[in-house]
């Protein structure tokens, strides 16, 4: 019966129900008050009106009790509503550790995904139902807005920068990917579909796409080709090296040579690629070169991934 309401999507994901748990909590709240204050000034205008004898009504000093009624119901409903947003707010923020890494580079006006095996697809996305599937997102051109309105995320997809977003799906079916934010003549056109399968029906469609190559055999190539390797070693510790070792680099904070420290994480890493003068590791000298424009957002991304599989033994 609500499916066919525009804010009543279907609810095909495990955060689903808190998020519309929190909405209809603060719509009902909001509704409540705003009947019940707009019903006391239609009450007092009519019992308070001025009488045709010229009367006045009777000063009233104050009430204690009252006072601390209208203070603490709407300070304890606020509260609720607090706790309520900001705990989703962390959960929404914090995928869970075992999850399946996909990227997604935005572009006007379509999405691009890439799996984990190399698969690739435009305005598209397959996943397994039950299984944590975590997106790292970032846009080649202008700001994005990567919004799927039955798992209820959405997440703002910003050139320069990797933003995350992580969700389970429930139920198979196909559900829609919306652009949510302004991006150009064309952004009504930028939408897609998710495909949540059965883990049965995934694996089946695995089998029938060219895998290609997997973001971090294409990373290791680049970085290979970019001739990366002469600088930072592909052992750790190794002598002579003229940039920082990259194994079991990510995750850990660095020092810089301004003397702060530094996480590094994707963000990170993309920006010692196109900006590497912007923050230099402490004991190495600023000769890297910048890759800007050299390679796009979805090689990057490539880079990073290979990265990341660089475990310290």
């Amino acid at each position: 019966m609500w499916e066919n309401l525009p804010l009543f999507p279907d609810s095909a994901s495990t955060l689903a129900g808190d998020v519309d748990r929190l909405y209809i909590f603060l719509v009902a709240v909001s509704a409540f008050f705003s009947l019940l204050i707009c019903g006391l000034i239609i009450t007092f205008a009519m019992m308070y009106r001025r009488k045709p004898d010229g009367r006045v009504a009777a000063r009233i000093e104050g009430s204690l009790q009252l006072e601390l009624l209208w203070t603490i119901i709407p300070f304890a409903v606020m509260l609720t509503a607090f706790i309520g947003g900001a705990s989703l707010y962390v959960r929404m923020n914090t995928p869970p550790g075992e999850a399946v890494d996909m990227y997604v580079v935005g572009k006007q006006w379509m999405w691009k995904a890439q799996h984990p095996r190399g698969e690739r697809e435009i305005n598209d996305l397959h996943v397994p139902v039950g299984q944590t599937v975590r997106l790292t997102m970032t846009s080649e051109d202008v700001i994005h807005s990567f919004y799927i309105p039955a798992f209820r995320v959405k997440r703002d997809v910003v050139p320069g920068r990797y933003s995350q977003l992580w969700f389970e799906a429930t139920k198979p079916g196909v559900y829609h990917i919306f652009c949510a934010e302004y991006c150009g003549t064309k952004h009504s056109a930028m939408i897609g579909k998710i495909y949540v399968q059965t883990p049965e029906e995934y694996q089946q469609w695995l089998s029938g796409v060219p895998a290609g190559e997997p973001p971090e055999v294409a990373g290791l190539r680049l970085f290979e080709s970019l001739r990366c390797n002469t600088c930072h070693a592909d052992t750790s510790g190794a002598a002579g090296a003229r940039g920082p070792s990259l194994v079991g680099l990510f995750g850990k904070r660095v020092q810089l040579r301004d003397g702060g420290l530094q996480i590094v994480d994707e963000d990170y890493i993309r920006e010692s690629i196109v900006k590497p003068m912007a923050k230099i590791t402490a004991g190495f000298d600023p000769i890297m070169p910048t890759y800007q424009g050299q390679i796009g957002e979805e090689q990057i991304l490539q880079v990073i991934a290979y990265i990341k599989t660089l475990r310290a033994p």
